[in-house]
């Protein structure tokens, strides 16, 4: 997965895709994002730069979804095979 920093994650267009804003990771999938880990938005510039990053992506998610005519009620995931622990 490419990991970057700069702005340019499109959402939903690829599997490969991520990056983060202080420890708070967004990875691009092409039927979701994922989000994961913590964010720190401080009174301050940079509170302010983290703040406005985050909101570009979900900006971007938003816009993908209202301009996809062909947009689900909801996804359907494939199922996960289920393994047994080893470890019991």
């Amino acid at each position: 997965m490419s990991h970057s920093n700069d702005q340019t994650l499109k959402p939903f267009d690829n599997e490969s895709d991520s990056m983060a804003i202080d420890e708070l990771t967004v990875e691009n999938r092409v039927d979701q994002l994922e989000i994961y880990g913590s964010l720190s938005v401080t009174r301050d510039k940079l509170g302010l730069e983290r703040a406005l990053r985050l909101k570009q992506i979900v900006d971007a998610a938003v816009k993908a979804l209202q301009d996809d005519a062909a947009l689900p009620d909801k996804i359907a995931f494939k199922p996960t095979d289920s393994v047994d622990n080893p470890f019991k």
